[in-house]
């Protein structure tokens, strides 16, 4: 189920929204819950990352729009923020805070509901590169894409990230199974790379964002064969050559 929020203080024009959201779900079969604030601080303090879309009035009385998406920007990249005004002068300014669009008012149901969908296919495909891994305590929200790879140490798995590493229980042959679908494979006994980031394959070794990772005799000749078919069928022998050291 998607959540999505509608920060907007005129209660009138919530209202259709309102109801639009439930013409839309009836057309298209999606189950979206939905939460109304009435300004842009009630939704901005003490932010938690718990929404897919939020769509956002520019002009409210005590925060605006804009103030209350920048706050919500420090903690939250990923919700898709569409904003909600009477001058697109003002919607313009939605790149400041990544906005993925915007609606004029007064807002028409097609306009509505292609916008909706837009950003419905956005969230989807975010949600794609997302796994819940757990951790002491708790779980993590990991984004595949930022993975450089994945270590086996003893009993737990480390995600090698550029900013953090983050370290989950669990096992290697479970986490491969899953992973395989979004471009992961297996080189060594210890390692599981993300194959968007082999930069080289040379000797016994590949490099995995500037860090060279040990290759199993066993698993070379399948490691190549997956890194050459991630890349493309397009790629001809002389550019696999250049791009793969031996």
């Amino acid at each position: 189920m998607m959540r999505l929020a509608i920060v907007e203080d005129e209660k009138n024009f919530a209202d259709n929204i309102l109801g639009y959201l439930q013409s839309f779900q009836k057309e298209t079969g999606y189950q979206i819950e939905t939460v109304w604030f009435q300004d842009g601080c009630d939704i901005a303090e003490e932010y938690k990352s718990d929404f897919d879309i939020i769509l956002m009035d520019i002009q409210m009385r005590f925060m605006d729009g804009m103030t209350a998406a920048r706050k919500i920007r420090e903690t939250d990249s990923q919700v898709v923020i569409i904003f909600l005004t009477n001058m697109v002068s003002y919607a313009i300014r939605g790149y400041e805070v990544d906005a993925m669009d915007y609606l004029i008012k007064p807002v028409t149901y097609f306009s509505f509901s292609e916008k909706l969908k837009k950003a419905l296919k956005t969230v989807e495909y975010r949600k794609s590169q997302y796994i819940a891994v757990p951790i002491e305590g708790g779980i993590q929200k990991v984004d595949l894409s930022s993975v450089y790879y994945v270590e086996c140490r003893g009993h737990n798995l480390f995600y090698k990230q550029s900013k953090a590493e983050v370290e989950s229980r669990g096992t290697m042959n479970k986490l491969e199974a899953l992973l395989v679908q979004y471009g992961f494979y297996r080189n060594s006994k210890s390692f599981l790379v993300n194959l968007e980031y082999v930069e080289s394959i040379q000797g016994n070794e590949c490099t995995v964002h500037g860090e060279r990772l040990p290759i199993s005799r066993m698993k070379k000749k399948e490691f190549m064969q997956a890194l050459l078919k991630y890349m493309g069928e397009e790629y001809d022998h002389r550019v696999h050559e250049n791009v793969i050291m031996m």
